[in-house]
């Protein structure tokens, strides 16, 4: 996954796993994420001066790729969002470039029209899976879930050429417990469900002359004590990990923002941003940053 130029069909796979703390991550067993940054990069990213440290802002700026300014997310009810003129990327590549998408998950807002969302408006194929109730046994048990159908769906015919898949697990477990044992197993959990998606992608019959981007992004920090919504550096630092074309090891050479994502995301696919879409973000890499126009 870390070729300089793409050389067969492109393919990007987004895996968002909420509330994963950065400076936990050098303790703890995760091997996926870290053969991802090994092939490109590892990067901290600072939520924004003017973005909530919520999940909800953050995974709207992630998605859509411009800030909250534009977009209106500014709390965990979605009420007030402009997500019909920013779009996040599965429903833009949908409608606008008729790619085939995918995105999955079990929060909400995120992917059903309830608590002002969808934020996934969309996609061309969507998985919703509920959790049975709001408690970490039963978000690990989403995750699985969710873990499994995604599998299925990067493997099989549907052939998503853009995917999108949320695991929620390790969040609520901070809400819950803190960030003590039972967190940094969920992280550690979440990042085998990562190998598991990881491996589905190998496993496609045409992966040897597919050019595959993975990106895997985190929304925020948390409290010791678990929590967040504050100013704190510990709320503030979330991270970028990625890998595929234009992506050597040890990239990127400048600062990673949320508001990149979704802009590296088009480049992976060589779609150049229409000027309309007032994107706020950048690709990576100057490597894959589209030329200026005139």
């Amino acid at each position: 996954m870390s070729s300089l130029w793409p050389t067969g069909p492109l393919r990007v796979l987004v895996v968002g796993i909420d509330g994963v703390r950065l400076d936990l991550l050098p303790e703890l067993e995760t091997p996926h994420l870290d053969s991802v940054a090994a092939a490109g990069f590892l990067a901290p990213v600072e939520v924004d001066d003017a973005t909530p440290t919520m999940s909800g802002p953050c995974w709207a700026t992630i998605t859509t790729g411009v800030g909250v300014a534009k977009h209106g997310v500014l709390g965990n009810h979605f009420g007030g969002n402009r997500l019909d003129v920013f779009p996040d990327f599965t429903t833009r590549l949908a409608a606008v470039h008729r790619r085939r998408t995918f995105a999955a998950g079990g929060w909400e807002p995120l992917f059903l029209a309830r608590q002002g969302g969808p934020l996934f408006a969309a996609p061309g194929r969507l998985s919703y899976v509920a959790p049975v109730e709001d408690s970490p046994e039963a978000w690990e048990e989403c995750d699985q879930r969710v873990t499994e159908e995604a599998v299925r769906v990067l493997g099989g015919a549907d052939d998503p050429q853009a995917s999108f898949v949320y695991l929620g697990a390790v969040d609520e477990t901070a809400h819950f417990l803190g960030c003590g044992e039972e967190y940094r197993r969920s992280v550690e959990t979440a990042d085998q469900r990562l190998g598991r998606l990881l491996d589905a992608v190998r496993a496609r019959p045409g992966y040897a002359e597919e050019s595959w981007t993975v990106i895997v992004v985190t929304d925020h920090g948390h409290l010791d004590q678990g929590g967040h919504g504050g100013r704190s550096t510990v709320e503030r630092t979330a991270w970028v990990a990625a890998s595929g074309p234009g992506l050597p090891p040890g990239a990127p050479m400048e600062t990673v923002r949320h508001v990149d994502v979704a802009a590296h995301v088009y480049a992976a696919l060589e779609i150049s941003p229409d000027p309309h879409w007032t994107l706020d973000g950048r690709p990576f890499t100057p490597a894959l940053q589209p030329a200026p126009v005139g």
